[in-house]
C-alpha cells in the first residue's frame, strides 16, 4: 500500500471517527500515529508523539493565544459587554431595529478584546436578548442576530482563530491581524444593513423605540474608553510596530485586570475565575492543536498536499471551480466540525493547492476566517446557535436558524466580494509596509 494510499485512508478514518463522536483531539492524534506508524514505523510514531507536546508548549509564537483568551475573560468578568451594549445602543437609539444593531456593534466590539465567537455570542445572550425581547422583538431574529454577531469575534482582530492559523500555515500574525480588519469591519456593516433591510419588509419583527436625548448618549457613551484603550494595546500597538502580538496580548491582558480592578468592576473571585476560563480553554485548544498537528505530519510524510495539487493540475480544473470546490468542502465541514478543527486538518491540505492557482497564504487565511463563520451559523450544528439555545431554551433551535438565514447571505456577500476584491484584505498590511 502506497505512502498516498494511506494518507487517504486516513483522512477517511479521520471524518468517520468524528461521525461516531470521539472527541476531536484523540480522533487526529489517534489517526495521525496509526498513519504514521503505517508508514514509517512505531518507533517513529511514538517518537513523533512524544515530540509533538513538547514543541508547541515551548513555541513562543503560541503564548498570545492564552493571553488574548485571559483579556477576554477579564472584560466579561468586569461587565465591559454591559457597557457596551448601553454605548452601542445610544449611537443607534432612534431607529426602527436600534436594540438589534446596538447587539451587532456591541458584538463588534467586544469581538476585538475578546478574540472569541462563542464567548461573545454567550455574553451578549445574557446581556441583549432579554432586551429586546422586553421591547417586543422578535424571539428568532433576536436570536439569530446574536449567533450572527458573535461570529465577528473571530474575524475582528485579536482573533485566537488568526492566531492559530499564522502557526498552521507559519504566516506573520501582524499581516494577518492587519488583513482582518477591513473585512471584519465590512462583515458588522453588512449585519446593520440587513436589519434595516428587515425593518423594511417585516417592521413589526423590530419595534421602533424612542430615541435617548443628548445628555443620556454621551453619559452612555463614556463605556466605550475602556475598550479603546484595550483596543489600541492589542491591534494598534502591534500595527505601529510598538508591540509584538505577544507582547500586546500580555499587555492588553494585564491592562483589562488594571482597569476592572481601579473602576471597581473586578473582584479577586472574578479575576480568580477568568484564571481558571483560561486555564481550562486553554487546555482543550491545545490538546486539539496537539492532536492536529500529529496528524499533520502524517498528511505531509503521505504528501496528500502534493498529490492533490498534481491531481488537480492534470484534470486541468479553472481556478474558479477549485474555489468553488473548496468553498463546498469548507461549508460542509462548518456544519459537524467547530472552527479551529477545520482550520487545523484542511490548511496543511488545501493551502497549497490555493497557493498552486495564484492566492496569497495571508488572503487564504481570510478567506478560511471567513468560511468558519458561516460554519458557526449554519444547520445541523452551529455552535453559536446551540450555545445560544443552551441559554434561552424556550427559543426552538430551528426558529434561531431561521433568525441567522439573513446574516449567511450577508456573510456570503462578503465571500464574494473577497474572492472580487482580494485587496480587501491585502491593501492593509501593504499600505502599512508589512
Amino acid at each position: 500500500m502506497s505512502n498516498l494510499a494511506i494518507g487517504v485512508a486516513g483522512v477517511a478514518a479521520l471524518l468517520a471517527v468524528l461521525f461516531i463522536r470521539v472527541p476531536i483531539g484523540v480522533a487526529l492524534a489517534l489517526v495521525g500515529v496509526c498513519g504514521y506508524a503505517a508508514m514509517d514505523g512505531w518507533r517513529n510514531a511514538i517518537t513523533a508523539l512524544g515530540s509533538v507536546p513538547y514543541e508547541l508548549a515551548s513555541a513562543y509564537s503560541l503564548s498570545v493565544v492564552p493571553l488574548f483568551i485571559l483579556m477576554g475573560a477579564v472584560a466579561t468578568r468586569a461587565n465591559m459587554s454591559s457597557e457596551l451594549f448601553g454605548a452601542a445602543n445610544a449611537v443607534f437609539s432612534g431607529f426602527r431595529g436600534a436594540l438589534t444593531n446596538a447587539t451587532i456593534g456591541a458584538c463588534a466590539a467586544f469581538g476585538s478584546i475578546c478574540g472569541s465567537s462563542i464567548a461573545t455570542a454567550a455574553t451578549f445572550s445574557k446581556v441583549a436578548i432579554p432586551e429586546m425581547r422586553r421591547h417586543g422583538y422578535d424571539a428568532g431574529l433576536a436570536a439569530g442576530a446574536v449567533a450572527s454577531a458573535g461570529t465577528l469575534g473571530i474575524l475582528i482582530p485579536p482573533s485566537v482563530i488568526l492566531a492559530i492559523y499564522s502557526l498552521v500555515a507559519e504566516e506573520s500574525l501582524v499581516k494577518l491581524f492587519a488583513a482582518a480588519l477591513f473585512p471584519g469591519l465590512l462583515l458588522a456593516a453588512l449585519y446593520v444593513g440587513v436589519v434595516l433591510a428587515l425593518a423594511r419588509v417585516v417592521p413589526h419583527w423590530t419595534p421602533y423605540v424612542a430615541p435617548m436625548k443628548l445628555a443620556e448618549r454621551l453619559r452612555a457613551a463614556r463605556g466605550m474608553w475602556k475598550l479603546a484603550a484595550l483596543f489600541f494595546l492589542a491591534v494598534v500597538g502591534v500595527y505601529l510596530g510598538w508591540f509584538s502580538p505577544t507582547e500586546a496580548a500580555a499587555v492588553a491582558s494585564f491592562a483589562a485586570i488594571a482597569i476592572g480592578f481601579a473602576t471597581r468592576m473586578l473582584s479577586l473571585r472574578g479575576l480568580i475565575d477568568a484564571l481558571l476560563d483560561t486555564v481550562f480553554s486553554t487546555a482543550m485548544l491545545f490538546f486539539i492543536i496537539v492532536g492536529a498537528f500529529i496528524f499533520s505530519r502524517f498528511i505531509v510524510l503521505a504528501r496528500v498536499p502534493n498529490e492533490l495539487v498534481e491531481f488537480v493540475g492534470e484534470t486541468g480544473m479553472s481556478p474558479a471551480s477549485i474555489v468553488l470546490a473548496v468553498i463546498l468542502l469548507y461549508f460542509l465541514l462548518g456544519t459537524f466540525l467547530e472552527e479551529v478543527s477545520t482550520i487545523l486538518i484542511t490548511v496543511p491540505v488545501i493551502m497549497p493547492l490555493m497557493l498552486s492557482i495564484g492566492y496569497d497564504g495571508v488572503w487564504f487565511g481570510i478567506f478560511v476566517t471567513v468560511m468558519a463563520t458561516i460554519g458557526l451559523i449554519s444547520p445541523p450544528v452551529g455552535l453559536t446557535v446551540f450555545v445560544i439555545q443552551a441559554q434561552n431554551p424556550d427559543i426552538p433551535v430551528t426558529r434561531i436558524y431561521l433568525g441567522t438565514l439573513p446574516f449567511l447571505a450577508a456573510d456570503f456577500v462578503l465571500l464574494g466580494l473577497l474572492l472580487a476584491f482580494p485587496a480587501l484584505a491585502l491593501w492593509l498590511p501593504a499600505a502599512l509596509g508589512m
